[in-house]
Parts: C-alpha cells; sequence; structure tokens
C-alpha cells in the first residue's frame, strides 16, 4: 500500500512540476504518462543515483550535501530522456537548468505530500 501511494505522490509531483517549471512539458496531460514516468524515475533513483551519489562523494562533502541538488536534476533528466527515446512517453526536459528545478518542485511537493498524508494518518488512528 506504500509503494502505491508513493508512486502516485511522485506521478503528482511530476504533474505539478510539468505545469510550473519552463522547459518541462509534457506531450498530454494524461495520468498514465505521469504515472509511467513515476515508474522510470523510480528505477533512474534506485539504479543510478547511488553510483552518482558514490562517485560524487567528495563534491557532496565539499558543498555540505547541496551537490545532492544536481544530482537530483540530473537522475530527472536522465529519466526524461529514457522515458523519450527508450519508451515513446511524452515527457521532455529541455536541458539541465529545467532539470535541477523541476527535481526541486518534485522533491518539494513529494516532502509535503508525504509529511500531509502521514499527519492524516495519525490523526484518525
Amino acid at each position: 500500500m506504500k509503494l502505491l501511494l508513493r508512486w502516485v505522490i511522485v506521478s503528482f509531483s511530476l504533474f505539478v512540476a510539468a505545469k510550473l517549471v519552463p522547459g518541462i512539458d509534457a506531450q498530454r496531460s494524461s495520468w498514465t504518462l505521469f504515472a509511467v514516468m513515476a515508474i522510470i524515475l523510480g528505477g533512474v533513483n534506485a539504479v543510478i543515483r547511488p553510483l552518482l551519489r558514490l562517485l560524487s562523494c567528495p563534491l557532496i562533502i565539499l558543498t555540505l550535501g547541496l551537490f545532492l541538488l544536481v544530482i537530483n536534476g540530473i537522475t530527472l533528466w536522465l529519466a526524461s530522456y529514457i522515458a523519450v527515446h527508450w519508451f515513446q512517453v511524452g515527457f521532455y526536459v529541455r536541458g539541465f537548468w529545467p532539470a535541477f528545478w523541476g527535481a526541486l518542485v518534485v522533491s518539494a511537493v513529494s516532502f509535503v505530500l508525504t509529511v500531509l498524508i502521514r499527519e492524516s494518518a495519525e490523526n484518525s488512528v
């Protein structure tokens, strides 16, 4: 159940990023597009993100963790590339800066929704 809820939250976060960030475009605004993109982003985060963190560990330490924001942008950009070129999903991230700002939006919206859902679940018990 938690995995399904997390998937819905990331899908909605990608929808918000596509609406707010110039340079992130969805070919059509269907929930299937954002759901598939959330799966692809989850796969990139599970496989490639740990490798990027390991390779850039000195930069992460040097910048006191701020380089993780760059890694988040790179993973969103890479997930978009994989979605467009391998799966023909129309979720386009047109450059590094849209990817960077889009990753910030996705992280912020996901965090807020996770906190709100957790609080509502604690209040209902």
